[in-house]
């Protein structure tokens, strides 16, 4: 049976088509029915995912081609969200890497091919877009091989198969323009040049768990994949947990996939990847084996967390209006349930009960997080993002990037300037010819907090940043904090258009007319490094008299409204981010003016240090 299966995980960077190629191949195995009603992106079930065009979580899917099941995992092409990477390479056998044949392998292509070469999986590579104007196939075919010698590929697998596809028509070609109509041309190469799972059917059971769902009916299933031996409903095995201790358990459900959906099944044989239901307390990383001749699996390794945020209970004055969560047992249970389903995230106590410290691997990763829980109908604050330092051997360690950002050649001086004040040093620069240059920085990790939005800002939203976690480095200080103060509001009230107007010269606004505010709410940047306290519910007198000016109009300048990951970058040390499920906030810590310390002192005292 496992001569016929076939494991692969689908690798790109975000935005390269990695999913619209899924939805190709689904349709054309004919997994779906010919009047079932389809979406388009169908493996981005998570809203968040649909909203944002990304894949967030590690998914699978299965289709046949002839007499061969193949195995499809789905995995993100972020690097924050490497914790699902790492145990999709785990499921598979080899892999097919999807690039861009205008953009080119990108930092996130690299990231998750490095971890795939270092597995010893054989790869097939795709060029998708081949329709672009810009397309670019055989440069980028050169720089998919300068890839593999810098990642230290063997000599097999440099020798891969290279298919040209169009995912959005459903189209692929083993060389450009050979009249091919549909992906046949793909699948014949994954059958062929993809191993069978090398698993023994005979052999005593290993399976070992990769992925959690949750069913409202089936409780918790576990995502495994079949390493060697037999599973049979009923069937009593045991869990070898994470410590090392043998829980017996009974299997009540067996199910394999099937396009998107599971069908229920009595035997699952080695090689397979199944879901496994009614298993309680069953962890990622754990394996389930025979309890008469017990053999586990090696656990998981992943990748350590590079940052972390504080997480607190929402205590501003106007809590509790909006989210149904909002104690610190709430926010505990929910970073829990959390836990048991992203191995890539911790959560440590902190010395007061409301708030706890969660590392992740970036800030997006983290920002995820709180937009799911904020969905969810949680209220919580969330402190500026630091950085996770070792110590070894008596040094200090910090995490480095490697950045690559591609701007308009007309950028490159001031993209220099701001990376050189945050310590960034150019590896490498590129110019393809198109008015457009790629610029490669290594930069310690605490640089990139907040220079997404500046960069933004310097480009007039035309730069393209991607980054991805290089290594660690020795600490090197601390770095001057954010060149600008706040507009702090000094009293409670309800903002008006006539405070706005007249503060809107001092800085850029964050909030409109009629907004709720308290003292110590932060309602726009100002252009100086230190805070000003603002009045922003002043309302204009009338008066029985005429005045040259009375009937002058107000002219607002559009505030800028943050998102989430832009409020996160935005805040210093002594601010937090404040989310409900409708609204966020960035306020002082302190809120009360009288007790809390002036910025320009935490300033100057920085920047001594770092000198």
């Amino acid at each position: 049976m496992s001569q016929n299966i076939r494991n692969i995980a689908i690798i790109a960077h975000v935005d390269h088509g990695k999913t619209t190629l899924v939805d190709a191949m689904l349709r054309q195995s004919g997994i779906f029915r010919a009047n079932q009603e389809l979406v388009e992106r169908v493996m981005d079930s998570n809203d968040l995912e649909r909203e944002r065009g990304i894949t967030i979580l590690a998914k699978n899917t299965a289709l046949f081609f002839h007499e061969t099941k193949i195995n499809i995992v789905d995995t993100p092409g972020h690097s924050d969200f490497g914790g699902e990477v790492e145990r999709a390479l785990r499921m598979v056998d080899g892999v097919v890497l999807l690039v861009d044949a205008s953009e080119g392998p990108l930092p996130q292509t690299r990231y998750v091919l490095q971890k795939a070469l270092a597995a010893k999986l054989p790869p097939v590579v795709v060029l998708n877009k081949i329709d672009r104007t810009d397309a670019r196939a055989k440069e980028v075919l050169d720089e998919i091989y300068d890839l593999f010698i810098d990642l230290d590929a063997t000599e097999d697998q440099l020798d891969f198969p290279v298919i040209y596809t169009n995912a959005r028509e459903g189209v692929a070609h083993r060389t450009q323009g050979d009249g091919s109509k549909d992906l046949l041309p793909l699948f014949e190469t994954i059958v062929a040049r993809i191993p069978a799972p090398a698993a023994d059917p005979a052999a005593t059971l290993q399976l070992q768990v990769m992925n959690l769902d949750y069913s409202e009916f089936l409780g918790r299933i576990a995502i495994a994949r079949v390493f060697n031996g037999k599973l049979n409903r009923g069937e009593e095995v045991g869990i070898s947990k994470l410590d090392g201790k043998i829980q017996p358990t009974k299997i009540t459900k067996l199910f394999t996939f099937r396009g998107l959906e599971r069908d229920e099944a009595e035997q699952v044989v080695a090689g397979d990847i199944v879901a496994i239901a009614g298993v309680e307390g069953i962890q990622i990383g754990e394996s389930i084996i025979n309890l008469d001749n017990p053999s586990p699996l090696e656990p998981l390794i992943i990748d350590e967390p590079t940052l972390a945020m504080i997480f607190t209970v929402n205590s501003g004055p106007l809590s509790g209006r909006e989210g149904s969560y909002l104690t610190s047992r709430d926010l505990r249970d929910r970073l829990a349930r959390e836990l048991l389903t992203n191995v890539s995230i911790r959560v440590e106590d902190t010395d007061t009960p409301e708030s706890f410290r969660v590392l992740g691997r970036g800030e997006l990763q983290l920002a995820i997080l709180i937009e799911t829980m904020r969905r969810e109908g949680f209220e919580l604050m969330v402190g500026k993002p630091e950085i996770v330092v070792r110590n070894e051997n008596g040094r200090k360690l910090e995490p480095q990037e490697r950045v690559v950002i591609d701007v308009a050649d007309s950028f490159i001086g001031i993209i220099m300037e701001t990376l050189g004040s945050r310590r960034g040093e150019m590896t490498k620069m590129s110019n393809h010819g198109s008015g457009r240059v790629r610029l490669e920085f290594k930069i310690p990790s605490r640089g990139l907090i907040g220079l997404r939005s500046q960069l933004l800002t310097d480009t007039r939203g035309t730069a393209l940043i991607h980054s991805i976690f290089e290594g660690w480095i020795d600490y090197g200080g601390d770095m001057a904090l954010r060149p600008t103060g706040a507009l702090v509001a000094d009293r409670a009230g309800v903002s008006t258009a006539y405070a706005l107007w007249g503060l809107q010269e001092r800085g850029e606004l964050f909030v409109g007319p009629t907004v709720d505010v308290y003292e110590g709410m932060i309602i726009g940047e100002n252009s100086r490094e230190q805070d000003m306290e603002v009045n922003v519910t002043r309302e204009k007198k009338l008066t029985n008299m005429r005045s040259s000016s009375a009937d002058e109009a107000i002219r607002l300048i559009p505030h800028r409204e943050l998102s989430l990951e832009q409020a996160i970058e935005f805040i210093a040390d002594d601010e937090f981010v404040e989310i409900t499920p409708k609204t966020i906030r960035l306020r002082k810590k302190v809120l009360q003016f009288s007790k809390r310390p002036r910025r320009w002192q935490e300033i100057r005292a920085s920047q001594e240090a770092a000198q």
